[in-house]
């Protein structure tokens, strides 16, 4: 097998094996953003109404945990990826077992719900990175289609991401919670099964992990992974066996506050090595002081941009007239606007970089964070509205979610593209390829604290929450702005 060659141009132009990757990743957002459109909506559901009956302060800790988890996960997954079974592997195997989470949570037992939860999250920590990785050696160091390859790649995001919650979330919600989680399931095992049959199409891009240094070091990385894979099983046996003998009382909200303290441990920790841990030059030392700014003004944007799958969701179920011309749909599809409206405005914003580019007045990447958390912002500035008449009882105008979807998506477009090259930009060298998990890691910090603020959903007046939502945001974005012609002079340095 060899790896594809510039002259292969089956799938529009490009290597016939991103049609394959391509498909894999939309199954794959497919599964994921199905369930999600979900998930709150079925912990919160009452028991009478098949759901398990949580408040949204336990259904939001539960939810933050999971989202956030997710994408922590995808930095083991790169590593044992690199260092153990290469990305083809990978990706195999984390989809299986991401169908067969799904397909846990098709079984209605709340030990089945959490088990999913566990498998979803493993699958999608070997999978999520990898296959982008194999996106990219589909293409030469110096074949100039590769930008053009990822852009038809996050295509098949959105595509997935779109189509999820409206098969999912009307089989959930109008039939059974655990149908549309099946969907969800079977939406991935179709990913497999395509993976699998267009495996002859990638070559041999992505099969052997990176090559150790030396046998010896090889064999060490294998006694880590298998250590650390061993005692993380154990210690879930141990747990879950305590848990069922009634010898370990713990509730989902103490686990996710213990998750809440590692989050910060790493965080606090990872940032005080790169601070402190010398042997930086002195500009070097500038950008990564930019590098923390955006990190932190990253997670704040997720943390309110990721409240679509609770917050949002809770108030378009519980607050909002579903209907059009006359129709009623489920309150998840809501979910799918984010993509329709990227399919609309990504390639204006697009146009509009290389415009203001073309005359050198495009913004640097602190000025797209600081209004990407302005639009995201402004989205919950609007619902104080509808919000007043909502905490009345009365159901207000689906206008009010699309106008918050619109801006969310605007702010998504401005900051997300310019987020993780403007990390591995800034980053001195010799760390850039540890950006990627970084960018991850703001992105699970940022899941995480938006699945905590929608567990106020019951015990805030809407307009409250929904009004220090929008402030955080928007008053965040405004002294980034302030800080911008000094960031500037560091990222110049």
């Amino acid at each position: 097998m060899t790896t594809p060659t510039a002259q292969d141009r089956a799938f529009f132009g490009h290597p016939r094996g991103l049609s394959t990757l391509f498909f894999t990743e939309m199954w794959e957002r497919f599964s994921y953003y199905g369930m999600r459109a979900l998930l709150l909506l079925y912990m919160t559901a009452p028991l009478s109404a098949g759901g398990l009956g949580f408040d949204a302060a336990q259904g939001g800790a539960v939810y933050g945990l999971y989202t956030s988890m997710v994408y922590l996960a995808t930095m083991p997954g790169g590593w044992i990826a690199d260092r153990l079974i290469g990305p083809r592997r990978a990706v195999l195997y984390g989809g299986i077992i991401i169908a067969a989470g799904h397909f846990s949570m098709a079984v209605p037992s709340l030990a089945t719900f959490y088990l999913g939860l566990f498998l979803i999250v493993i699958g999608t920590g070997l999978l999520k990175g990898n296959v982008s990785v194999i996106v990219g050696k589909l293409y030469g160091a110096a074949d100039i289609r590769r930008d053009a390859g990822f852009s038809i790649f996050y295509m098949g995001i959105n595509l997935g991401a779109f189509l999820a919650p409206l098969v999912c979330g009307y089989l959930g919600q109008q039939v059974s919670w655990h149908l549309g989680f099946a969907a969800a399931g079977f939406g991935m095992l179709i990913g497999v099964i395509q993976y699998v049959m267009g495996g002859t199409n990638l070559g041999d891009a992505g099969i052997a992990p990176a090559p150790a240094p030396t046998p010896e070091i090889a064999a060490q990385w294998k006694r880590q992974v298998q250590s650390w894979v061993g005692g993380g099983a154990a210690l879930v046996v141990v747990a879950a066996l305590a848990a069922y003998f009634g010898l370990l009382q713990v509730s989902a909200t103490q686990v996710s506050d213990a998750a809440g303290v590692f989050l910060l441990l790493v965080v606090v920790g990872f940032f005080g090595w790169l601070m402190f841990s010398g042997g930086w030059t002195p500009d070097e030392k500038k950008r990564l002081y930019v590098i923390t700014v955006l990190f932190f003004a990253a997670s704040l944007f997720w943390s309110v941009f990721e409240q679509a799958g609770s917050t949002l969701n809770l108030f378009a179920d519980r607050s909002t007239r579903n209907e059009a011309f006359g129709m009623a749909y489920p309150s998840s599809w809501f979910q799918s606007m984010n993509s329709l409206f990227i399919f609309a405005f990504a390639p204006v914003l697009a146009w509009l970089w290389v415009r203001l580019a073309s005359t050198g007045k495009e913004p640097i990447s602190p000025t797209k964070f600081a209004f990407g958390l302005i639009f995201v912002g402004a989205g919950f500035l609007i619902l104080v509205i509808p919000a007043r008449p909502a905490e009345q009882g009365a159901l207000v105008s689906p206008m009010w979610l699309t106008a918050t979807y619109f801006l969310h998506t605007i702010g998504e477009l401005v900051l997300s593209p310019v987020g993780l090259s403007a990390m591995t930009t800034l980053a001195p060298a010799r760390i850039g390829g540890l950006m990627m998990g970084v960018w991850f890691l703001a992105t699970s910090v940022g899941n995480f604290i938006g699945g905590r603020v929608s567990g106020f959903y019951e015990s805030f007046a809407l307009p409250t929450l929904f009004g220090s939502v929008a402030a955080f945001a928007i008053v965040a974005g405004f002294i980034l702005l302030a800080f911008v012609p000094s960031m500037r002079k560091l990222t110049k340095a």
